[in-house]
């Protein structure tokens, strides 16, 4: 209950984007997704399946953790490559400083230009 609540107040800070389009377009065949819809509706049989039906008004919940989830690592990763190419760029430019400065150390060094 509390994270069914918890989702209805994040449903107010979402984007235009994420209300008109919640989530990514299934990959699914017409076929296989007429499979699934089709085991959906069948009545479990199996313990775990029957306890599980008690938890499908999380299936949205647990769709947008994913998203998130996914988005979050992606994040992470254009934040390495960032700084990777910061790194250089900061090189880059200190060789540069180097190139243009006049001091007796640089002088004495090779012109990085």
């Amino acid at each position: 209950e509390r994270i069914l609540r918890l989702a209805e107040m994040c449903r107010k800070l979402e984007a235009e984007e994420e209300k008109v389009l919640p989530f990514y377009p299934c990959s699914l065949g017409e076929q296989e997704r007429q499979d699934a819809e089709q085991l959906l509706q069948e009545p479990p049989t199996e313990p775990l399946a029957q306890a599980l039906q008690d938890y499908v008004a999380m299936e949205r919940f647990w769709q947008r953790f994913n998203k998130v989830k996914l988005e979050e690592l992606a994040l992470a990763r254009e934040k390495a490559a960032l700084g990777l190419r910061n790194g250089r760029l900061r090189q880059l430019l200190h060789r540069y400083l180097q190139g243009i400065s006049v001091s007796q150390e640089v002088l004495g060094e090779p012109n990085p230009l």
